[in-house]
């Protein structure tokens, strides 16, 4: 007897199904794009414009609203894609796959901007540009892994073989993400320890926190909007020749 209910397990069992899962996609991008405008345009306005300037860094410190929550997303991300890694490789979901293969070049964007945003707002902070300081040096190895999830998956012509090779490596890699959160705590460093995720009350006024979590969030939706759209496009390179697929095509012609 399954220890899922009935009702939740054909809702998952039909979220699955790729001409389900596109038409849902269709769906609830228009909303999802929505959301995130209006998130965003509100993150921006209280970050850039409500905010106080900061009694230590001046105003350089406002370019923590995008460097903060790209930082978070390509921790965010990089966990996503281990726990659909193992779903792929226990329930062979084909959904799972191309959703873990759809979040490694966002989770790669965002981690590129962390470290740009880093390296603008460390050298009028620290001086220099970068340092192979532990934080800094551990989210450079995870773009690595994000570029090597990708290369690994391009490489491999057979794509559900490509998609299990790229499940294990990214359950492999999963070891970086706690290395990459307590490196501030574990190793004497230049970055500064976490102000909002600390136990007790955050380190940040909330006039400044209220903008950074709007952000945040509005990050989350954009990675859904590109997500749902990455995945929608590898399903059509994966089953061009499926019914569901040539019914879509001469439904848009």
């Amino acid at each position: 007897m399954s220890v899922i209910p009935a009702p939740v397990s054909r809702f998952f069992h039909r979220t699955s199904s790729p001409p389900h899962f596109y038409a849902l996609a269709d769906r609830f991008i228009p909303w999802l794009t929505a959301i995130f405008l209006v998130l965003l345009g509100a993150g921006l306005y209280g970050g850039l414009i409500l905010a106080p300037t900061d009694y230590q860094q001046g105003e350089s410190y406002r370019i923590m609203y995008i460097h903060v929550p790209a930082a978070w997303m390509s921790l965010f991300i990089y966990v996503l894609m281990a726990v659909m890694g193992a779903i792929a490789l226990v329930w062979r979901m084909k959904l799972a796959e191309v959703m873990l293969i759809g979040s490694a070049p966002i989770g790669a964007g965002f981690t590129f901007v962390a470290l740009v945003t880093g390296s603008l707002w460390g050298k009028p902070m620290w001086g220099t540009w970068w340092v192979w300081d532990a934080r800094l040096t551990s989210e450079l190895i995870l773009l690595f892994l994000y570029l090597g999830l990708i290369g690994l998956y391009g490489a491999i012509e057979d794509k559900r073989s490509a998609a299990r090779a790229v499940s294990i490596l990214a359950l492999v890699g999963v070891v970086n993400i706690p290395i990459i959160h307590y490196s501030v705590e574990w190793w004497n460093t230049l970055h500064q320890p976490a102000t909002v995720g600390k136990m007790g009350k955050p380190s940040i006024h909330i006039s400044m926190l209220i903008p950074l979590l709007l952000m945040a969030v509005a990050f989350k939706f954009y990675y859904l909007i590109a997500v749902l759209q990455a995945a929608k496009l590898e399903l059509l390179k994966r089953e061009p020749n499926s019914q569901w697929v040539r019914a879509l095509m001469e439904k848009q012609s």
